[in-house]
């Protein structure tokens, strides 16, 4: 039991400072197209769809 409450203990220590880092970073969650705020020249959202960034599947599929 003792065992278990250490390992929990652990757990919870490990998220709560990695949460503390993604806080004091300052940095806003985005997707690979930006994030929700990226608009379009219409204004309508962008989606996955839209982006032409390069998948790294093309990449490995270009190289055979």
């Amino acid at each position: 039991m003792l065992l278990l409450v250490l390992v929990v203990t652990a757990f919870g220590l490990a998220m709560a400072g990695l949460a503390v880092g993604v806080i004091l970073s300052n940095r806003e969650l985005k997707g690979s197209c930006g994030g929700v705020a990226v608009a379009g020249p219409d204004g309508e959202a962008l989606t996955c769809g839209d982006c032409d960034c390069k998948l790294p599947e093309a990449d490995s599929e270009a190289a055979l």
